[in-house]
């Protein structure tokens, strides 16, 4: 197989089959759409390619035939079917207030006139919206299409001010209910961005919007499988180790085919070198903050149980940690459960990249960005390597020693007891360690499995005032944590560490080797 150029930031469907890019062949997914129902909603994290996949749904509605040369759809789809087709994108530029959002679906509203030939006389967007389909569907003689791309950027890129998002969310919402009142002039609406707003606050007159987004007859709509890896990009794997681009980059699950983040394999083959690409594209602070605010025990979010119903609860006035995260990309779907009536979903991080970019950023929030993190992570994994425990103890010291008193006594974080475990698991996650939390609690209590360099790290941390002296090593051998490993012919390490609230400090560090 010859090589071909990467699409890194390409979302015209036309430009990457005429100018000879590589391409994942996703009309198999656009074929089944149009033939099984007409009104869908999908939500899938930023940079998943969700733009190209509306792009190539326009291509294929407007007949474009010979874009889909050597492709499923080529013979799959009748070239004669040609719908007009009036998309709508909120992905360029930032509106910070009412007037500039409605500058903006204007601006979109004459665009679309231009290229279907079409003049509104209606004065409101709204009713020019509602002239537009009507007047598309009578002058091409088949009803009109309606594509819309990061419906929901308007309001993300104001959670920070929620009367400004509340705004948005009204204007947005006026907007949308055009389209259920134009079902009669209608052949097929699809809608994407990266958040699900309750059909309560956004889409309460677009009821009949039918939701992919946890479906797995769809999980692959985006992004890129093991096979497509391995098919469509051969020629670029060569050099590269496909164990690692597995554990960096892979991991992203709707309940059905696992994906890669086309974004960071993307970059991975242009630059040869393993990087968090995806992460370093402006994951929002806010993120942080909310994780950070609400006191989250970073080491839960390696397995996190959710229903279906918090899953999907995301509205300006309040956005569950579990929807923010799923929806945002950081956490996603491991497996599926039925209990009774109830479905539950255990989530987890995707893959590499995320869990140890994520607990990185965390743990800059939770020492307040002391400038001296990175050095001491770097620290910490020369220790490990070395077995030096007693650098450990000096280093673990150092952790909080560093953190400037005034940040204790104006920070509410440090205040909750999860915070000192947390600080802890995050320095171990952001180097991309094997980590196991054997048991979670907010009360800082924290049973830790490293598996690093062909040895076992069991370590407990406790803190002195509730549990006394001495209870972490004790609980390590009461628990008999070193069993289940011991037939594994690896050193196993056993390290209780005990902290102090009052002296914000590790109090003692014991260390029994296992052989």
């Amino acid at each position: 197989m010859s090589r071909k150029k990467l699409p890194i930031g390409v979302q015209t469907f036309a430009k990457i089959r005429e100018d000879d890019y590589y391409y994942v062949d996703k009309t198999g997914f656009a074929l089944r759409l149009i033939e099984e129902g007409s009104h869908y909603f999908l939500s899938r994290p930023r940079r998943f390619g969700k733009s190209l996949f509306l792009d190539t749904l326009a291509e294929l509605l407007s007949g474009n035939r010979e874009l889909f040369a050597g492709l499923k759809a080529e013979h799959k789809w009748n070239w004669d079917r040609r719908h007009p087709v009036i998309r709508l994108s909120f992905g360029a530029g930032v509106a910070r207030e009412p007037a500039a959002l409605e500058e903006k679906i204007w601006e979109q509203l004459r665009v679309n006139q231009k290229a279907l030939g079409i003049r509104c006389s209606e004065p409101t967007a709204q009713g020019c919206f509602a002239e537009l389909i009507r007047e598309a569907k009578v002058q091409a003689g088949a009803p009109a299409v309606v594509l819309v791309d990061e419906y929901d950027k308007p309001i993300l890129d104001n959670l920070g001010d929620k009367e400004t998002a509340r705004a948005m969310r009204d204007g947005l919402r006026d907007l949308y209910s055009v389209i259920k009142d134009s079902d009669a002039h209608l052949r097929f609406v699809f809608l994407t961005g990266v958040s699900k707003f309750s059909k309560v606050s956004l889409f309460s007159g677009l009821n009949n919007l039918k939701d992919i987004t946890v479906d797995e007859r769809y999980s692959a709509l985006c992004g890129y499988t093991e096979n497509d890896l391995d098919q469509v990009f051969a020629p670029e794997l060569e050099g590269l180790d496909r164990e690692q681009i597995r554990a960096w980059y892979n991991g992203y699950n709707w309940t059905g085919d696992a994906v890669y983040n086309p974004f960071d394999v993307l970059l991975l083959f242009d630059s040869r070198q393993f990087r968090s690409w995806w992460f370093e594209t402006a994951t929002p602070t806010f993120l942080i903050e909310v994780l950070a605010g609400r006191h989250t025990f970073a080491p839960s979010l390696e397995r996190l149980l959710t229903d279906e119903q918090l899953l999907s609860t995301f509205d300006v006035d309040y956005i569950a940690t579990e929807a923010l995260l799923f929806q945002t990309g950081y956490l996603t779907i491991d497996h599926m459960r039925q209990h009774g009536a109830v479905t539950q979903y255990v989530l987890r991080y995707p893959n590499l990249e995320v869990r140890s970019s994520l607990n990185n950023a965390l743990l800059h929030q939770l020492r307040g960005r002391a400038s001296d993190t990175p050095s001491q992570a770097a620290r910490l994994y020369d220790l490990l390597e070395a077995n030096d425990f007693s650098g450990l103890k000096d280093l673990f010291t150092a952790f909080f020693a560093s953190i400037p008193h005034d940040w204790y006594r104006n920070n509410p974080i440090a205040q909750y007891e999860g915070y000192y475990a947390s600080v802890f698991y995050a320095y171990f996650a952001s180097l991309g360690f094997d980590l196991t939390p054997e048991e979670s609690s907010n009360a800082g209590r924290l049973d830790l499995t490293v598996k690093f360099n062909g040895q076992i790290y069991l370590i407990d941390f406790k803190l002195v005032e509730h549990s006394g002296e001495g209870a972490a090593m004790a609980q390590l051998k009461a628990k008999g944590y070193a069993e289940k490993y011991r037939n594994q012919g690896q050193p196993i390490h056993l390290i209780g560490v005990e902290f102090s609230a009052e002296q914000r400090a590790v109090v003692e560090l014991e260390v029994e080797t296992l052989n």
